[in-house]
Order: structure tokens, then C-alpha cells, then sequence
């Protein structure tokens, strides 16, 4: 996974936007760094990085679940997107301490489950016996929904699932683990921008009359 800067935009449409610095656990976790696919930024601007097809792809190839060049179609990336809503829901439930949602409980499952077992067996005149994927294309997003699947189901049942957080600097959507017990900012930006928050409202009050 790369992390350059902090840029974005505010969609992942044309060329491939700046990638943003990944949450910490997001090296661990490809689940959590999932879950942040679609954030909010300062100002209210939303990113999504899954918002298309082609960025669809080129998140995952970026992640080694899928070839770079591989064309999927929007089907393939609203499965993904779908998701990704789910894993978040659970991510949220967990740190509130609330029982899991049932519809996002179903989802992970069928993520888990759902991934093919093996090629199918064929014949032609040229290559002899040999085996090929039903639906390469459909088998592939099947196999990286299975894979985001099991690292979120490890995030939440595993030993870092008592760090979970969400940022605490607003309008930032993002999640994380916790690196101490003070922490929850998912960036440095996050954390410069939560503690001018606190000055400025601190230097309010003090002038109030």
C-alpha cells in the first residue's frame, strides 16, 4: 500500500488521485484501509475511492487483490462499495460497544463463503486439458471480497479490535487503531486540526463576557 500526501479529490474518476496517508492499522489491516475508502474532508468535500469502476481496480491492484489492467464493470465496484458500507457499520458498532447489525453480520458472512474453490476443468484442440475461472472477472471480485472479509472479521474478533476508534476531528470519517491511549486522530493533518479547534474554542469562552 502507498501513502504519499494528503491531498484529494473529491472524485476518483479520470487520472489517479493522491492517495492519502493510510490511518495507522491501515498497514495491518487491509479491512480498516477499506473502510476508509470513502471518507470526508475538511470543508465537507467527500472521497471516494472506489467511486468508479477504473478506480475500483486500481484500488485493489494497488493492494495486490487484483492484476494491475484488470476491467471491471460497475456492477463489480457497487458489489464493493456495498461492502465496504457493511464493514464500516460493524467497525462502528464494535467501537460503540452496540450489538453488531444483523443485514452487516449477513453481508461479511456471505463475503467469507461465497468465494470460488477452484477453476473448472476444460478442453479445446490447442491447449488439451486445462483449467479457467467460470467468470474470471466475477471469480476475482469474489475472491477480494472474501479476502476483505477475512481481515475484517480478524480486526474485529482479533487482539487490536479493543483499539479501534473513529478520528476525532470532525468532519473526518475515518477509523483507526489507536497507537496509545490518547490517540484518536487517523493523521497528523486531523490532529493539528482538532487541537486549533480546542485553542480557539478555549480563547472564545475565556472572552465571553
Amino acid at each position: 500500500m502507498r501513502g504519499v500526501t494528503e491531498s484529494a479529490t473529491t472524485e476518483a474518476t479520470g487520472p489517479a488521485p493522491p492517495l492519502l496517508v493510510p490511518a495507522p492499522g491501515a498497514e495491518q489491516h487491509v479491512a480498516l484501509d477499506f473502510a476508509n475508502s470513502a471518507l470526508t474532508l475538511p470543508g465537507g468535500q467527500s472521497l471516494d475511492l472506489l467511486a468508479t469502476p477504473e478506480a475500483t481496480a486500481r484500488w485493489l491492484a494497488e493492494r495486490h487483490l487484483a492484476p494491475p489492467g484488470t476491467d471491471l464493470r460497475e456492477v463489480c465496484a457497487q458489489r464493493l462499495r456495498a461492502l465496504r458500507e457493511q464493514v464500516r457499520a460493524l467497525i462502528a458498532s464494535r467501537i460503540d460497544g452496540r450489538a453488531a447489525p444483523s443485514t452487516a453480520l449477513g453481508a461479511l458472512n456471505d463475503a467469507l463463503t461465497t468465494a470460488p474453490a477452484a477453476s473448472l476443468l476444460r478442453w479445446d484442440q490447442g491447449r488439451g486439458l486445462h483449467r479457467v475461472p467460470a467468470h474470471p472477472v466475477t471469480q476475482l471480485v469474489d475472491h477480494a471480497m472474501a479476502v476483505l472479509a477475512a481481515d475484517a472479521a480478524d480486526l474485529l474478533t482479533g487482539p487490536h479490535a479493543e483499539r479501534l476508534a473513529a478520528c476525532g476531528s470532525a468532519p473526518c470519517t475515518r477509523y483507526l487503531l489507536r497507537t496509545h491511549a490518547r490517540r484518536h486522530w487517523c493523521s497528523i493533518r486531523c490532529g493539528d486540526r482538532a487541537r486549533a479547534a480546542r485553542a480557539y474554542a478555549r480563547r472564545t469562552r475565556s472572552q465571553a463576557p
